[in-house]
């Protein structure tokens, strides 16, 4: 089996009918990424020897008559998901032995003692978790540059970022290191590196995936959502990801449908919504094409063009570069150097004080500082009306605009990044330019509505070809529209499946 050309859902069907196991599969995985991650520096960790044992404990399992949906399916995680000793049978203590960074130097170190409900939940369902993946510190850029682990190279051109900060999960598949991984997004980490990477990107809607486990980030903002090849393998890993968690307070009480059973089902009379901001200023025209070819071939497949108004695109980005740092500087204010983290060495007569100052200065990297910063400062007494109080105005405007534009259609379509992979260094020291790479994703966040990421082809731009996706949005709790959409868009483009030549 080469399982760089198998699909997840090839997979763990093949798996399940004993034509190949579980230990083949993770094993032919594993070569894959020793070979191929010093490249592009998606992995951070590799689970050799515990990886092994637990495609063992599949093969187990599927002996035993267990109809697992991701029977085998080699699977990696963000590196801001916690994984600890508890993952198979009760009382095994084996665990994975592998760190949860965050790519951050203040947590260089750390092993929790617990797991995230989403990781746990791969596991009951056959998947196989082989590594963890690089992303920029706490999740905060758009690049995976800000790590301390070093960029993550996008597999289409090693001279360009893969897009963050889920940039490790979505160059890891598209390299065919693994079928499915898992990012998380809170302002666009899902869909912005599935598009420069180009995979499918799904980010539920708030509250359909638990985010026990998640090392909080903005936590108003944070969703856990898949990273596939395909949308059939999107889809198949969203159900098993999504359901009501105790354990997470923001969990939705909400069924989840079977959408990958009905992917092949169109959406009759499809309402195809594109924003007038969609071919706005700072799109680049090679994006544009692209949305263009995808509004064309949706329409050839029986949708209707709508145009809609989403009028505070600007204004999102504006008011999420407030929400998100005011929420990040109250969750990371935990990480001070005495309970757990990197702890400072003290000087003679230093005390509390500088043992916060010097194990946060030393552990956070600069972007994680710049953000802190700017979330304490908008929090703080005589800017917080001014500030934060009038951000979370216009994040409930944002809102209405939504659904508005839902009134006139079924699904909103419109890029997911406004041009094609950067150079790495590119936008590094110009913050704002490195920002504005989500102005068409922070929106649905702050809306707390799903969307997914389709690639939509290529472009050429100084003799390579890198990818380009668009983005389907939907109304909350519609996953079913929204990958039925997405299925239709990928069988409308028909898209010959491209592997690249990584140097």
């Amino acid at each position: 089996m080469k399982v760089a050309a198998r699909s997840a859902g090839e997979i763990a069907m093949a798996v399940r009918s004993r034509s190949a196991t579980a230990t083949q599969v993770v094993s032919l995985t594993l070569d894959r990424i020793e070979a191929v991650n010093p490249a592009i520096n998606a992995f951070v960790d590799i689970f050799k020897a515990r990886a092994m044992s637990a495609a063992e404990d599949v093969d187990a399992r599927i002996a035993k008559g267990e109809n697992l949906p991701l029977a085998g399916v080699p699977v990696a995680l963000k590196d801001n998901m916690c994984l600890g000793p508890d993952l198979h049978a009760p009382g095994d203590t084996r665990g994975y032995g592998g760190r949860t960074t965050c790519a951050s130097r203040i947590l260089e170190n750390y092993r929790s003692p617990f797991t995230a409900t989403a990781a746990q939940r791969l596991i009951e369902a056959g998947a196989v978790i082989v590594g963890k993946t690089n992303l920029d510190e706490f999740a905060m850029g758009s690049s995976t540059e800000w790590s301390i682990f070093g960029p993550t190279r996008n597999p289409w051109d090693t001279e360009r970022v893969a897009g963050g900060s889920s940039g490790g999960s979505a160059a890891a598949v598209a390299a065919g290191l693994v079928p499915l991984a898992l990012g998380s997004d809170t302002g666009g980490s899902i869909r912005q590196p599935a598009s420069h990477c180009g995979v499918v990107g799904v980010k539920p809607t708030y509250g359909r995936v638990s985010r026990y486990g998640l090392a909080a980030f903005a936590s108003s903002l944070d969703q856990i959502g898949p990273m596939g090849a395909t949308v059939a393998d999107a889809a198949l890993a969203l159900e098993v990801l999504c359901g009501h968690d105790p354990l997470d307070s923001t969990s939705a009480p909400r069924a989840v449908p079977a959408w990958s059973a009905e992917l092949g089902r169109p959406v009759e009379a499809l309402r195809l919504g594109v924003p007038k901001q969609a071919r706005g200023a700072g799109v680049q025209p090679e994006v544009t094409a692209a949305l263009d070819r995808a509004v064309e071939a949706l329409r050839g497949a029986g949708g209707k063009f709508v145009e809609v108004d989403l009028p505070l695109t600007d204004e999102g980005i504006a008011a999420y570069y407030i929400i998100a740092p005011a929420e990040a500087s109250s969750n990371l204010a935990r990480f001070d150097g005495v309970r757990y983290g990197r702890r400072a060495a003290l000087g003679p007569g230093e005390g509390l004080f500088e043992l916060y100052c010097k194990s946060r200065g030393e552990g956070f990297g600069d972007e994680v500082r710049r953000r802190i910063m700017l979330g304490t400062h908008v929090l703080s007494a005589g800017y917080h009306d001014a500030y934060y109080t009038t951000a979370q105005k216009v994040r409930r405007r944002v809102l209405d605009d939504f659904s508005r534009a839902f009134a006139a259609c079924d699904v909103i379509v419109m890029p997911a990044a406004p041009g094609p992979a950067f150079g790495i260094g590119e936008k590094l020291n110009d913050p704002l330019a490195m920002y504005l790479e989500d102005v068409f994703t922070v929106g649905v966040n702050l809306a707390g509505l799903p969307g997914v990421t389709v690639p939509a082809g290529f472009v050429s731009e100084a003799g390579r070809d890198l990818p380009v996706g668009v983005q389907i949005i939907a109304p909350a709790f519609e996953e079913g529209v929204m990958l039925r959409a997405a299925a239709m868009l990928e069988r409308a483009l028909a898209l010959p499946r491209r592997n690249p030549v990584i140097s």
